[in-house]
């Protein structure tokens, strides 16, 4: 595969508080790439590093073939972002959004229409075309946000946080727009607070914490980290009390068994695989120890 884009030894500092200290990362081309951290551990600031509206203090990024910081004008012209609050005209109704986004593009004004018609079809808004943006519900206005981010169509597509605040019904219907996108070729750089998101959506996960990428891969690859099955003990309301490791085998469940059995707990014990949320807990610190590589 090819990259499309690159980072490396990227640090930004805001005053004497140092959000990124020394970025490595590399996304290919077409792939589903999330980064996860921890509240304040800097996501929205890489992604404003890498859509150039930040400027780095250290350290080089590429966005499809373009130095953010040496050419800006032209890792605009390639992607397209999507923070954390739609931003579109609440007075406008969809069609109107995306024709003047069209005109704003430099499309002549019966491709901004052809345009806008065909992202209504693709978003599924056509039905609501008319309606005021303002009467949208929290999913409709994501998806509308999306489509004008594919009136020229761009090469990578940054998603801030995207589905926040969003039902379920709605976040899952955005993850099925975002698998299309990234089937139709375009390459997806996410930041996203529920883990479920990314496990459910990413080829390729980083975690940053600390102001450092601390693991990246597969989410198998970083739940294989954690290490094994783990041996919960809840109670009857199915509150978590307790929790083992174990290797899996009947002596190792026997002895996480026996160690729930010794701390006096009553409850029910059940068996897991570690989740994307072991993995997410102990690679920033806060959970089961992290296997060490061989």
């Amino acid at each position: 595969m090819t990259s499309v884009i690159e980072v490396r030894g990227l640090r930004k500092a805001f005053g004497d508080h140092t959000v990124l200290a020394g970025i490595d990362l590399t996304v290919e081309r077409g792939e589903i790439f999330a980064l996860l951290g921890p509240n304040g551990a800097g996501k929205t600031t890489i992604i404003s590093v890498l859509t150039t509206l930040v400027h780095a203090d250290e350290g080089s990024a590429v966005v499809a073939g373009h130095d953010v910081h040496r050419s800006p004008d032209g890792v605009r012209g390639r992607i397209a972002l999507t923070g954390q609050s739609a931003a579109v005209d609440e007075v406008l109704n969809a069609r109107e959004n995306l024709v003047m986004f069209g005109e704003l593009s430099g499309l002549s004004g019966r491709a901004a229409r052809h345009r806008a018609d065909e992202l209504l079809e693709r978003f599924g808004l056509t039905d609501a075309a008319g309606r005021r943006v303002a009467t949208f519900s929290g999913g409709m206005r994501r998806r509308l946000d999306l489509a004008l981010s594919f009136v020229v169509q761009p090469e990578v597509l940054f998603l801030d946080e995207p589905t926040t605040g969003l039902d379920t019904r709605s976040r899952r219907e955005l993850w099925h727009v975002i698998r299309e996108l990234a089937g139709a070729g375009t390459t997806v750089f996410l930041t996203t607070q529920y883990l479920e998101e990314a496990d459910e959506l990413a080829d390729r996960i980083a975690v940053l914490s600390g102001g450092t990428i601390v693991a990246s891969g597969t989410a198998a690859e970083l739940k294989e980290r954690v290490g094994g099955d783990v041996v919960e003990l809840r109670d009857a309301a199915g509150a978590l009390l307790r929790s083992e490791p174990t290797d899996g085998s009947l002596a190792g469940v026997r002895r996480a068994v026996d160690l729930l059995d010794a701390s006096g707990a009553e409850g029910t014990v059940s068996i897991r695989r570690p989740s994307l949320d072991d993995a997410f807990l102990a690679l920033t610190g806060d959970g089961l120890p992290v296997k060490e590589d061989a």
